[in-house]
This record gives structure tokens, C-alpha cells and sequence, in this order.
């Protein structure tokens, strides 16, 4: 079986579902707090998860779990620090500054684990880098929401890093559980200062669940599961079809028009995908090792 042939197609599907959150999210966010959203979507995910499969995270070793928490807490905090950023900038420029991470994830990959990246992996980083650009920026200028955005960026490229370098497909279960009551914990203290509030009405209801149980624990899961099986930047790459996947869904639900950018940007991710799978294999998969456990 290829398993990492099958670990970037399920990469491709949580960046779909991933994408199909953005027209979702943009319209409960008028009318509920950011990290009130945040901490409720978690915590149903991570109650979920804990009752669909109890004895996952008691079987985590001392290691994996200290890793687990090291891992909410990476994403959590890029979760508020992004939507901060995105307070002070542009829906446009905060996609494409977030989707850096594909630019991060290679450097600090090489530099915390100290691997060559080969130069098909450049290529493709530059493809992506270029194709988000295009499908995202109406021009750039830098500033508070720009950085924090960029530092929220440089988070997620620490995670991807660190879900490839310690998850196995073992302890993905356990490991996803842990990493959503750590993330569900950093985000309810981030909604503590303004009261915590739930939606009032049944279809909040339903979009929260559903990013919640969809976007949320079934997609960390799959990740989890995937980049035991990647390299982090194949990974990284794999997941920068997340803003592609959300210009489709804002085109087919909601009130976007197909352009010429959403054509050109789309197409250089996508050619940064399939070079990713065309090229010398050798390449990406000797490029960062998981760490023995």
C-alpha cells in the first residue's frame, strides 16, 4: 500500500474541509466573538473525540504526551494570534501571509532538525509561495496585523514540524485528543477576558458543530494520521490547496465570482502539488526523518 501517496490525498482533504469553513465562519463571526467561537468549536471536538475512543490518550506514553500538550499549546496560540492579525488586516492578505507557513516549514525544519532541503522541494515551496500571492494580495503593507499573522505562520510551521517528526500512525488517536483539550484550554483563556458566550439559534448551532466535528477533530485526526507518513514540507505543501478549496467554495456558496487571479493562483498551487508527487521521491522523503520514540 502507499501510504504516502494516500497521506497527501487525505491532507487534501482536510484542506477542503478546512476551505469550506472561511464563507462559513465569515458570517457566524458577525455575530459571535472570535475566541468564544474558538474555545466552544474545540471543546465539542475534543469531548467528541475523548468519547469516541476513551483509552486513546491513557495509552500515550509520558513522552507522547508531553509532546501532545508541547503541540496544543503551538496551535492554540497560533489559532489567537492569527485572529488577532486579523483584526488589523484584510481577510486577503491575512490568507496569504498564514499560508508563509509553506515557506517556514522547510527553514525551521532545517534548522531545528538540521536536514538538506532538495531543491524539488524549493521549487515547489516558491510555486506555492507565488500561486497564494496571486490568488490573495491586493497589496501588502506592513503592520501589526501583517507581523502578528507572520508570527501566527511561523506557529503552524512549527506544529506541521512537529506533528511529522512525532506522530506515528499508533498513537494519532491519542495524540489528536491531547492536542484538542490543549488547544480547547489555550482558547478559552483567550475568550475569559469578554465573558464566554454560545450562538442563539439552531443553524450557529449547526455550522459550529460542523466546523467543530468536520474542520475540527475529524481533520486533526487525518493530519495527525498523514504526516506520519510525510515530510513536513510535502505536508506544508499539500496543505496550501486550503485557500484554493476556499475561493471554490465562496464561488460555488457564496457570492464570488470565478477571476482570472483564482485561475492563476489555483493553477501554481496545484503545479506546486503535482511536482511535489512527479518529482524524484528520494528527494522528499529523505528530507526529515520522524524522531525515533
Amino acid at each position: 500500500m502507499n501510504h504516502p501517496r494516500i497521506a497527501v490525498l487525505a491532507l487534501l482533504a482536510v484542506a477542503a474541509a478546512w476551505g469550506s469553513t472561511f464563507f462559513l465562519t465569515k458570517d457566524l463571526l458577525t455575530r459571535m466573538d472570535v475566541a468564544d467561537y474558538l474555545a466552544l468549536r474545540f471543546l465539542i471536538a475534543s469531548v467528541v473525540l475523548i468519547m469516541v475512543h476513551p483509552p486513546a490518550m491513557a495509552r500515550l506514553s509520558r513522552l507522547d504526551r508531553g509532546r501532545g500538550v508541547a503541540l496544543g499549546i503551538t496551535y492554540g496560540v497560533a489559532q489567537l494570534v492569527q485572529t488577532e492579525g486579523l483584526r488589523h488586516t484584510s481577510a486577503s492578505v491575512s490568507g496569504f501571509v498564514t499560508g508563509m507557513y509553506v515557506v517556514f516549514t522547510p527553514l525551521l525544519a532545517a534548522v531545528i532538525l538540521r536536514h538538506k532541503i532538495g531543491r524539488w522541494a524549493w521549487i515547489a515551496v516558491t510555486l506555492a509561495t507565488i500561486g497564494l500571492g496571486v490568488l490573495s494580495l491586493r497589496g501588502l503593507s506592513l503592520g501589526t496585523g501583517e507581523l502578528l499573522t507572520l508570527a501566527s505562520a511561523g506557529l503552524y510551521a512549527l506544529h506541521i514540524i512537529g506533528l511529522g517528526a512525532w506522530s506515528t500512525p499508533s498513537n494519532a488517536f491519542g495524540l489528536s485528543s491531547l492536542q484538542m483539550i490543549v488547544i480547547t484550554a489555550v482558547c478559552a483563556i483567550g475568550a475569559v477576558p469578554g465573558g464566554f458566550a454560545v450562538p442563539d439559534n439552531g443553524g450557529d448551532w449547526v455550522r459550529v458543530v460542523y466546523m467543530a466535528l468536520i474542520a475540527g477533530a475529524l481533520a486533526l485526526i487525518v493530519q495527525t494520521w498523514a504526516q506520519a507518513h510525510l515530510t513536513p514540507t510535502r505536508a506544508a505543501i499539500a496543505m496550501t490547496m486550503e485557500p484554493v478549496f476556499a475561493s471554490a467554495f465562496a464561488v460555488l456558496f457564496g457570492s464570488d465570482s470565478v477571476t482570472g487571479r483564482l485561475l492563476i493562483g489555483g493553477a501554481l498551487v496545484v503545479s506546486a502539488m503535482y511536482l511535489v508527487e512527479l518529482a524524484p521521491r528520494r528527494k522528499f522523503e529523505a528530507e526529515v526523518q520522524h524522531l525515533a520514540q
